[in-house]
C-alpha cells in the first residue's frame, strides 16, 4: 500500500515541474496588456510634449502647467519669458510649457443685405 502511494505522489510532482512555465503565461499576457494599454500611449504623449517644447519659438501662446497664459517674448536654453498683460514678463523652465495655446479661427459672420 505504501508502494502505491509513493508511486502516485512522483507522478504528482512530475505533472507540477511541467507546468511551471504554463503559469508564467498570464503574466506575461498581463504585462502585454499594459504596455500596450499604459506604457506606449504615455511614451508616445511623452514624445510629442518633448517634441513641442523644443520647437517653441518666439510670438507662440501657451499655457503653462500652472494654467497661465501667455506669449513668449524671448527664449533660452532652458528658461521662457512670458508676457502674462502689457509690461508683466515672468521667466519659467522649458519643461513647465503644457500646451501651445492655438488661436482659434475666427469667422466672420456673413452679413446679407436683402432688399426686399
Amino acid at each position: 500500500m505504501i508502494s502505491i502511494a509513493y508511486a502516485m505522489g512522483q507522478s504528482g510532482a512530475a505533472g507540477g515541474q511541467s507546468g511551471g512555465f504554463t503559469a508564467f503565461i498570464p503574466l506575461i499576457i498581463m504585462f502585454a496588456i499594459f504596455y500596450f494599454l499604459l506604457i506606449r500611449p504615455q511614451q508616445k504623449k511623452s514624445k510629442a510634449h518633448r517634441e513641442m517644447i523644443s520647437t517653441l519659438k518666439k510670438g507662440d501662446r501657451v499655457v503653462t502647467s500652472g494654467g497661465i497664459h501667455g506669449r513668449i517674448i524671448s527664449t533660452d536654453d532652458t528658461t521662457l519669458t512670458l508676457e502674462i498683460a502689457d509690461r508683466v514678463r515672468i521667466k519659467i523652465n522649458r519643461g513647465n510649457i503644457a500646451a501651445l495655446n492655438q488661436p482659434s479661427p475666427q469667422s466672420q459672420p456673413s452679413v446679407e443685405n436683402k432688399a426686399d
